[in-house]
């Protein structure tokens, strides 16, 4: 018998609680996994609030398993690829939305999904960065690709005190790049410069509707806010500089024009976590696991319990939680 968090959406309603489940329930509701993972340590999305909540359609199939994150140690294993004791990690794949997750005690995953994790990682490490870091990762590493080296100028980060944000921050600043933390918490200030933030801006300053071609300041750009927020990062990007863009905290749309593209030579880079191939998602793990400073990592980590996750989730659907919230699932 193992935890997990468990919902439940039928006539009589939906229902979201702890409860015990046993290797059938796993057989018969993930059939579809061919390694069985036992979980120590996963964490507390946006998607995991939402899905927990029952406030966006998240969920695609009842019962459900909440859990885009897991870490642990290989069971049984149906793929070559990976064995017992194995330990691994899983990022996003639809778990938790069509597939069991891992907010729970065990997981059955496919082994499409998984990666070895690195060595120096342990897995409370790996899901204090969790989907929010790995794709802070990904997006530091656009950047990278696009040109960006410390001294190009100022690096903006906005949505600075969540997940993604902390994460860039900090791998940005490791990395020797001036980075411009924007939130709208600023009481958060001392916490982001803790991370590395050379200074700290309020998110009104991008939040609000700009023209099409502002004056430049940015080098380069993480957004996880969308919206306006990163129409006017793209109008305030230098001639020649790249945006990564992973989020929608603010919205979905994109009200902007051309202008910064084709007058600037701007680059807007999308960032997807979810279905991102195998070969990328080692080597963000890799530079994770070699660049991000851990002592940065433990402070901006918060470690909760499994049934505590009931009562986080709204908190994180809100933006009222700081950082990273990692779950013990093990405990």
């Amino acid at each position: 018998m193992f935890k997990a968090l468990f919902l439940e959406k039928d006539d009589a309603g939906f229902r979201a609680g702890v409860r015990e489940l046993d290797d059938k329930d796993l057989h018969s509701h993930a059939q579809e996994g061919n390694v069985q993972v036992r979980v120590e340590w996963s964490t507390l999305n946006y998607k995991d609030g939402l899905a927990i909540g029952n406030r966006s359609p998240v969920v695609r199939k009842w019962p459900m398993v909440p859990g885009i994150d897991g870490a642990g140690v290989v069971e049984a294993s149906d793929d070559p690829r990976f064995s017992p004791g194995d330990r691994v990690v899983l990022n996003g794949w639809g778990a938790g939305e069509t597939h069991w997750g891992c907010l729970a005690g065990k997981a059955r995953l496919k082994a499409d999904w998984l990666i070895h994790l690195p060595a120096a990682l342990s897995a409370r490490q790996a899901m204090s960065i969790g989907t929010a870091g790995y794709t802070a990762m990904l997006c530091a590493l656009a950047l990278e690709r696009h040109g960006l080296k410390p001294g190009d100028g100022e690096v903006l980060v906005t949505g600075a005190a969540g997940g993604v944000g902390s994460v860039a921050v900090a791998i940005l600043s490791g990395w020797g790049h001036t980075v411009v933390a924007s939130t709208g918490r600023q009481e958060e200030a001392d916490y982001l410069r803790a991370l590395g933030a050379a200074e700290v801006i309020d998110r009104s300053l991008l939040s609000n509707p700009g023209k099409p071609l502002q004056k430049e300041r940015w080098a380069a750009v993480v957004d996880a806010v969308g919206s306006h927020t990163l129409a006017n990062a793209c109008a305030q990007t230098r001639y020649r500089g790249v945006v990564a863009a992973c989020g929608l905290a603010q919205g979905m749309d994109f009200p902007a024009t051309v202008m910064p593209f084709i007058l600037r030579g701007v680059t807007l880079a999308g960032i997807d976590s979810v279905m991102c191939p195998t070969a990328v998602r080692q080597q963000a793990w890799a530079r994770l696991a070699s660049d991000l400073d851990m002592a940065k990592l433990d402070r901006l980590t918060r470690e909760i319990g499994l049934d505590e996750a009931l009562e986080a989730a709204p908190q994180v659907v809100a933006g009222k939680v700081r950082g990273r919230l990692v779950v013990n699932v093990g405990g």
